[in-house]
């Protein structure tokens, strides 16, 4: 079974408030067991994950919580504290997925990957509660397709791998119509308190780089949503297979191959030279000076982040932003402004993160210009947008743990 801290859970007003809604829910006397799965930020390694080369993220302590109890039927009964409405299906081998942006599709997605391992025998009632923002950027949907295959695996006493987990989890991310990479999953995971996680592909490895306890990340909300299972699906599939095509029209069988026998400026101009003979589309080559830009960039910020080179740290996250702005084109005006204010109001760096078209940005500062840089945001940014919360839209960040269980 993949490595899960046990804490009491019920600790947790949220945990309660879950905890009470499946009570509501089920009315059952049976024990419920609770699991806690974190949200992230991408500190840089932005759309390269799917092109199996290394991302540094870090779980934050924004979460999403799902109580649960197991049923006999098989059926799958699920409510949440937001504004998503109950929602019920009978678990089948090959499940329907419902309108394009239901919620419903996370629960239905963990059951179509569960099932496509092991013999599912028994459904849940679950309830959810989360203090982590939909849409953002912030692994929401990952952290909530993890949590409901977590409650399937537990309801059916099925012991799952760590590897099996980050197998069969962005399958089910394919049921709800995103190809994504393991990044993601591997963060809620697999992170350690106190750490950013370096994760690499191709082979699989998780290392923990432990964060500079004087450096602050801000999750800054640009107040516009990007929802992967809606109609920004078709633009975030397309810039991985533009990558894709890419790097097959130029000879190479992976990126970390690319990059390993060309310098990132040696490649960019095998690309544009591609590009001027027609042998890329301008699409193609955009991505792929991307992707190999940007993997380029992860590898500086680790000796950057192993140094505590805050400032080095900061001048990389904000090429990673031009070049996810001018290149892949998956940034957004209001994104472009609250890096910008960011940067004006005395942060070291910042970049959109997760997949763009909408979301959070990341910000740099130091730990003694947080406040500072906050406030400024407020009154620059957020004061023209009056549905602004700041516990919501403006999050100082922890480097948190990953999965955690109570039962």
């Amino acid at each position: 079974m993949v490595e899960l801290i046990l804490v009491n859970l019920s600790l947790s007003p949220l945990a309660d408030r879950a905890l009470r809604l499946l009570h509501e829910l089920s009315g059952s006397s049976a024990a419920p067991s609770l699991f806690s799965v974190p949200g992230r930020v991408n500190l840089i390694g932005e759309h390269i994950d799917y092109h199996n080369l290394p991302v540094l993220p870090m779980a934050i302590q924004r979460r999403i919580w799902i109580a649960f109890t197991p049923q006999p039927e098989m059926r799958v009964r699920a409510v949440s504290a937001g504004a998503y409405e109950p929602r019920e299906f009978v678990l089948a081998k090959d499940l329907e997925p419902s309108p394009s942006g239901d919620w419903v599709n996370y629960a239905k997605a963990a059951a179509q990957a569960v099932s496509s391992r092991w013999r599912i025998t028994r459904g849940i009632d679950a309830a959810i509660a989360a203090d982590l923002p939909a849409a953002a950027g912030l692994a929401s949907s990952s952290a909530l397709l993890a949590a409901f295959t977590l409650a399937l695996l537990e309801a059916n006493r099925i012991a799952a791998t760590e590897a099996e987990l980050l197998d069969i989890l962005p399958e089910g991310e394919q049921f709800v119509g995103t190809r994504g990479g393991g990044m993601d999953h591997a963060a809620v995971l697999g992170a350690r308190a106190g750490s950013a996680l370096l994760v690499r592909f191709a082979p699989f490895q998780l290392c923990p780089i432990p964060v500079p306890p004087d450096w602050c990340f801000l999750a800054a909300h640009s107040m516009t949503t990007a929802e992967k299972s809606g109609a920004v699906r078709a633009e975030y599939n397309a810039r991985r297979l533009a990558g894709a095509r890419a790097l097959s029209a130029l000879g190479f069988d992976c990126y970390s191959s690319a990059l390993a026998q060309h310098s990132a400026s040696q490649l960019e101009a095998l690309a544009r030279r591609a590009a001027a003979e027609e042998r890329l589309t301008p699409e193609e080559s955009r991505a792929f000076l991307h992707v190999t830009s940007e993997g380029a960039r992860v590898e500086q910020a680790l000796d950057a982040l192993r140094t505590a080179d805050a400032p080095a740290f900061g001048h990389l996250l904000i090429a990673s932003h031009a070049s996810l702005r001018d290149q892949l084109r998956v940034s957004s005006p209001a994104l472009d402004e609250l890096v910008d204010t960011a940067l004006a109001a005395g942060a070291l760096g910042a970049r959109l993160t997760g997949a763009g078209f909408g979301g959070c940005a990341i910000i740099l500062c130091r730990a003694s210009d947080c406040s500072h840089v906050q406030q400024q945001l407020t009154a620059r940014y957020y004061s023209r947008r009056p549905a602004f919360d700041p516990s919501l839209h403006l999050i100082r960040t922890e480097p948190s743990a990953g999965v955690l269980h109570s039962s």
